[in-house]
């Protein structure tokens, strides 16, 4: 069929970038060339790479059978820096019928580029592309190798070694999986190579602003070194910090561009990586993309409803190294995900028969959260350290921008020191021989030699209580105090340490699933709302919960003996649950033994008495049973 005559030539705009595909034309060095020389010649071509590219992207299109297609795009100047930007939509623009020359043109521009092939224990042979690759060869991102991914959960597990450097090189490749998925089943979507590669660099990315121990640094240590900022210091925000400096100090806007990423994608990289930005005025709250393309921002980070490549790493990594089997299968996830509109925008909608596939996902969250996320010794050990370090904070310095002294919490403003502080900040205090750091070496020696402050009992808050009101923690230690001081002990407020801590499945007491969309085999292009009780009767009827950790920092039996039986009484006192009830009774095994370190306590009262009657297993039971 030979190709429609245009009626007028389009002044060729990248609609994801706005940038005009003349800008990047290279005039063939001669005039007057005739159809058998078209496309361009090689010697006319912008290489991206001029080490990994030498080939015509136009002339393969060409020899494919698209020389119409290839000729039009060259009369845009369309050239290989660019060609792989090009979207169906924009050939309909150009009045190209051919459509199908799109899956020509990405197949031949996913050749472009030298990957390179990692060796994954989760994922396995997976591929890297180079601008990802010049990312991790950098003192930012090998930064990520010194941190723990699970923080102080590896002094309750030792498997879990691992750290965010090999779980952010797992989220960069499942982030372009799905990405390519949706566009190989999707093409209408329009998803270039460009979006396929930001949301990969998101994913890359998307934990660079960790500190010390991961969260601890962020949700224990800056909330009390810097109280007034605890609600703007996140993680996210220190991530997007540090892409920044690592683009500026390692000089990567030319990599960049020589991949075709301008500065209207980066910002779509940082958006990702830190979510929509607050308190705008205008319907659309990103710059990156525009809205038909919103469905990008659920990829690496779904603020939707947190079904995203984030957790699919994290659930299969942890549950590897920690020796906690997972349930949920994000391969068989990924095959079922497809863009559909609902209620005036795109996202990421899933096939109704996988709504027990994705509770099984929330699932192992709050299975991971239970047996190690908020285990009561990791957390503990966490609480220890956040301690050494805020008594550490005005002596340590790490020196910043034109070697400013900066003090740990004071790392956060400036990206040059903050780059030097990892987990080694612990051995750095542990072997000092500062008289200043005393205290902070102290408290981590008793970490090194598992003399830790212990937990006397748990229990969940009173049913009236509201655990999220402020400073619920202090009125709890308040009371708690107020009962040892009638029992006449001598410890006080400083001894006693009370932890709040909040299980759900992601959404504090909604059920995620409901912010979920599906679509019916019969009509996959109709949104679906499926309900929980269409699904089972054996599903949670709430999907949050809240617990209460009294802590003694002093280990003497007397002092621990006193803590348990001032846990007791506050929970007579407010009617709560002290036994095996109390907590987890089917992730954790309970102990009654206050000194052994337990997190839940019995009273002597709800103990079962010993009786001759009672036989001691059950063989001795079936050897007792007479039959006439």
């Amino acid at each position: 069929m030979p190709p429609k005559k245009r009626k007028s030539t389009r002044k060729g705009v990248d609609e994801d970038s706005a940038v005009p595909f003349k800008k990047y034309v290279v005039k063939p060095s001669g005039e007057g060339e005739s159809q058998d020389d078209l496309p361009l010649s090689q010697d006319s071509v912008v290489s991206m790479d001029r080490d990994l590219l030498s080939i015509d992207c136009l002339k393969l299109l060409a020899e494919k059978g698209f020389a119409d297609v290839a000729k039009v795009l060259q009369e845009e100047g369309v050239t290989n820096e660019l060609i792989d930007r090009v979207t169906e939509s924009q050939l309909k623009d150009l009045e190209i019928e051919r459509l199908e020359a799109i899956k020509c043109i990405q197949k031949i521009t996913e050749g472009l580029y030298g990957y390179k092939i990692l060796n994954d224990p989760i994922h396995g042979h997976i591929e890297i592309h180079p601008l990802c690759v010049r990312i991790v060869d950098t003192p930012q991102f090998q930064r990520l190798r010194s941190i723990k991914q699970l923080g102080g959960t590896y002094f309750v597990y030792p498997g879990a070694a691992h750290n965010r450097f090999e779980h952010s090189l797992g989220v960069c490749y499942l982030a372009g999986q799905l990405t390519s998925t949706l566009r190989k089943r999707q093409p209408d979507l329009g998803i270039s190579n460009t979006d396929v590669l930001c949301v990969q660099i998101a994913g890359l990315c998307h934990d660079l602003g960790h500190g010390p121990l991961s969260h601890m640094f962020d949700n224990k240590f800056l909330p009390v070194a810097r109280p007034k900022d605890k609600d703007k210091i996140k993680h996210e925000a220190l991530s997007v910090k540090m892409f920044d400096h690592l683009v500026s100090s390692n000089n990567l806007l030319g990599e960049f561009e020589k991949y075709g990423l301008t500065e209207q994608d980066r910002t779509f990289i940082k958006e990702q990586i830190a979510g929509p930005r607050k308190h705008i005025q205008k319907n659309w709250p990103y710059n990156g993309r525009s809205k038909d393309k919103g469905f990008l921002y659920e990829i690496v980070a779904n603020k939707r409803n947190g079904i995203d490549v984030d957790k699919w790493d994290y659930f299969a990594r942890d549950c590897h190294m920690l020796g906690i089997k997972n349930n949920f299968d994000h391969t068989r996830c990924m095959k079922y995900a497809r863009v559909l509109k609902v209620d005036n925008e795109l996202q990421i909608c899933s096939r109704d028969k996988e709504v027990g596939n994705l509770y099984d996902m929330f699932h192992t969250r709050n299975t991971l959260h239970r047996r190690a996320y908020q285990h009561s010794v990791g957390n503990i050990i966490e609480t220890m350290i956040t301690e050494a370090m805020l008594k550490a904070d005005e002596f340590m310095k790490i020196p910043g921008t034109n070697g400013k002294m900066r003090k740990l919490s004071e790392t956060v403003d400036d990206m040059e020191a903050y780059q030097k502080l990892t987990d080694f900040i612990v051995e750095q205090i542990l072997w000092s021989t500062d008289d200043k750091l005393k205290e902070s070496r102290e408290i981590l020696m008793r970490v090194q030699r598992r003399q830790l402050f212990k937990c006397v009992g748990n229990t969940r808050p009173p049913k009236d209580s509201d655990v999220k009101e402020k400073d619920y923690d202090e009125k709890v230690k308040d009371n708690f105090v107020e009962i040892l001081k009638n029992m006449g002990s001598r410890l006080g407020r400083d001894d006693i340490i009370i932890h709040l801590v909040f299980l759900d499945y992601g959404m504090k007491d909604k059920n995620p699933i409901d912010h979920v969309r599906f679509y019916n085999k019969k009509d996959p292009t109709a949104p679906i709302h499926v309900r929980k009780d269409q699904v089972s009767d054996l599903l949670p009827e709430k999907f949050a919960e809240q617990l209460i950790r009294f802590y003694c920092k002093k280990a003497d039996e007397a002092s621990l003996q006193q803590a348990t039986e001032a846990f007791n009484r506050w929970c007579q006192q407010h009617q709560c649950s002290v036994g095996d009830d109390s907590l987890m009774p089917d992730m954790t095994p309970l102990k009654s033994d206050a000194s052994a370190g337990s997190c839940s306590t019995t009273p002597e009262s709800s103990k079962i008495p010993d009786s001759q009657n009672t036989p001691g297993t059950a063989s001795k039971f079936k050897s007792r049973l007479k039959f006439d």
